[in-house]
């Protein structure tokens, strides 16, 4: 019997998600339709569309842009979320929950939210062979991006943690609001600066905002350098990996974690994991 999967987004035509999953169907012997939803950019239209989804028997959907923090809310009043959504305070990939399924709760009021895009950034990483165990890192940005791979690079090992934003005050704030989320941000001692005026030697450096797509580039201080640069966004050429490339460091940007993430909604749905390794090879 063929399981159904879907995306939801606006836009959505640009999605390589679909692509990314008929692999990983393939990979396992698994029959599966991935298809991309639009959706009219309201919560009312997403509720109807997820409602609808889940009710006619799909196994799984995405979430993207604009949709993750209404998908968020909609779970906190219905099934429930990871630990990892809770932090995040976004939601990437919608499952049912099985426990309520049980007891005769319908579909549509089952709705179970996680959040793998953190997870996903830190298996790249992995993959990399970059290590994360003791080390320095930084985040450029403060805002869903970044909100949500804090966790999981503090559950991977890291010693420093630093969030640099162009507003000193929003970058305060998440380290606030991340530390009443979580016991083990609120452990971490978290530097936070401007982001020309975040400088010295780091391990890794994240740039977790979408500046480079619009051709844009970052303030970033001369005396900052890093061992390895990493860009969240991908599909283009981006000034942030281009300065640190030119310094001499490794540099990646966001394609391996799409995957990575993918990898592990397809896990949370199936129960199949996905060789990633492979899967990237095919896909490139």
């Amino acid at each position: 019997m063929t399981q159904h999967f879907i995306v939801i987004g606006n836009p959505i035509a640009h999605s390589k998600s679909p692509e990314i999953h008929t692999l990983f169907g393939a990979q396992t012997g698994l029959d599966i339709c991935y298809q991309r939803q639009y959706c009219p950019d309201d919560a009312a239209s997403f509720t109807a569309v997820i409602e609808a989804f889940f009710h006619g028997g799909g196994i799984g959907a995405n979430v993207t842009v604009p949709f993750k923090q209404i998908a968020y809310e909609c779970c906190a009043a219905r099934g429930g979320l990871s630990e990892h959504a809770k932090v995040a305070g976004a939601v990437n990939t919608l499952l049912l929950n099985k426990a309520l399924l049980a007891k005769g709760v319908p579909p549509a009021e089952a709705l179970y939210g996680d959040n793998t895009d953190g997870q996903g950034l830190v298996n790249h990483i992995q993959r990399l062979g970059w290590s994360l165990q003791g080390a320095r890192v930084a985040i450029i940005g403060a805002g869903g991006a970044a909100r949500g791979v804090v966790l999981p690079l503090i559950e991977a090992g890291i010693e420093q943690l630093t969030i640099a934003n162009r507003t000193l005050s929003k970058a305060t704030d998440l380290v606030h609001e991340l530390s009443i989320a979580s016991t083990a941000i609120a452990d971490k001692q978290i530097k936070t600066c401007v982001t020309a005026e975040l400088s010295g030697e780091f391990d890794i450096i994240i740039n977790a905002t979408s500046i480079g797509l619009s051709g844009e580039t970052l303030p970033l201080n001369n005396a900052l350098n890093c061992h390895f640069a990493y860009d969240m966004m991908y599909g283009r050429e981006l000034p942030f990996l281009q300065h640190f490339e030119a310094r001499g460091a490794q540099t990646s940007d966001g394609y391996g974690m799409l995957i990575g993430q993918a990898a592990l909604s397809f896990e949370r749905w199936t129960g199949h994991i996905i060789d990633v390794a492979k899967a990237s090879e095919a896909l490139k």
